[in-house]
């Protein structure tokens, strides 16, 4: 039987990204699994510089002044590095969710953040508009989009002060002017490999303007310096994430996944809304096209359509356990057939209520 993974990470990914990540493992180079050659050797480094450099091709970033960093610690690290490297007076954050609240948290560890606007009032089920950013800051951090609550920013403000985004669960998932960013970073395993490595796209000009000493580890400008390789990287995390950039290239890009994930955001939200049923968490204006959040409005049918699910090979569509409900993450790798099953229980939970 067929699974359908609507885990919300770590992630789908493709079959043909899956097999050839376990190829490596058995022989890499000349007999050698990839996970017990040197980092160091010639083989790991071009795939280390294939990585960075497919990252900036597929956002659109290349010769424009940034650099693509593969680190670890996942998204949560760069919660603190972010700040340790950008933060001097004073910050502004938008609040969209358990994650930028947890990435405002860290940065007050440092110094003054000031949150230039939350939905934590209605359970970040929505994403706040039309908010100030004093021209006056370090810079201004946002999420893009919100795997638990089912959120996603469709525009982003135009400001003065670099714009650093967490894109963790929808990098590589849709069009956007990329460059309108001067710090992006993202924790692999929602969209883009397995867990054990995040990517940072950062320009470097906004770098080396803090008056602190920053720990080497944590020194983005280091990273840049050692392409990535400043301590062990996490070879397997990283091979896998460039094998899955490949994929994405090859099929068409940016623009190619958009269109799919359009479509599946479109069958699922419409299943939501049409069905008595069900109803959606997030303001439809807000609603991310990766995670679609929604609860069952009987309670008494929770037990039939858990069982429907499991037999129909649905799975992680459990919500978070803060919100409660379900949540069926639509990333790139997971096909339009998957969406079309989940949907199919949903509508023949209907016919038997």
């Amino acid at each position: 039987m067929k699974l359908h993974n609507f885990s919300a990470g770590p992630c789908v990914l493709p079959k043909e990204v899956i097999l050839k990540a376990s190829e490596a493992l058995l022989d890499f180079d000349n007999g050698l699994s990839l996970i017990e050659i040197s980092h160091r050797s010639k083989a790991f480094v071009d795939v280390m510089e294939k990585a960075r450099s497919l990252a900036l091709e597929l956002l659109g970033l290349e010769g424009k002044g940034y650099k693509a960093l593969f680190l670890q610690g996942g998204a949560s690290m760069q919660f603190l590095q972010v700040a340790l490297n950008l933060l001097e007076k004073r910050a502004g954050y938008l609040n969209t969710g358990t994650w930028s609240d947890k990435a405002i948290k860290e940065a007050k560890l440092y110094d003054d953040i000031y949150e230039v606007a939350s939905s934590k009032d209605a359970g970040y089920n929505y994403i706040p508009k039309g908010y100030d950013i004093p021209s006056d800051y370090d810079y201004f951090h946002c999420t893009s989009n919100n795997t638990i609550f089912g959120t996603q920013m469709k525009q982003f403000p135009k400001c003065d002060i670099p714009m650093v985004c967490d894109m963790s669960s929808d990098i590589f998932s849709r069009t956007l002017d990329f460059s309108q960013f001067d710090l992006i970073y993202a924790g692999a395993q929602k969209n883009m490999g397995p867990a054990g490595t995040t990517l940072v796209i950062v320009k470097e000009d906004i770098l080396g303007k803090v008056s602190r000493k920053i720990p080497s580890m944590m020194d983005y400008k280091i990273h840049i310096g050692k392409s990535s390789m400043f301590n062990t990287p996490p070879v397997f995390a990283v091979y896998t994430s460039m094998l899955t950039m490949e994929w994405l290239k090859n099929l068409g890009g940016i623009k190619a996944i958009e269109e799919e994930n359009e479509k599946k955001a479109r069958l699922m939200y419409s299943e939501i809304d049409l069905n008595p049923l069900f109803k959606g968490y997030a303001a439809k204006d807000d609603r991310s096209y990766m995670n679609a959040t929604f609860t069952l409005l009987n309670e008494d049918l929770k037990e039939t359509f858990d069982t429907m699910c499991k037999e129909a090979g649905i799975n992680g569509i459990n919500g978070h356990r803060s919100v409660g409900g379900y949540r069926a993450s639509m990333y790139n790798a997971l096909s339009l057939d998957s969406v079309k099953a989940l949907v199919e229980i949903m509508s023949e939970l209907e016919s038997k209520a």
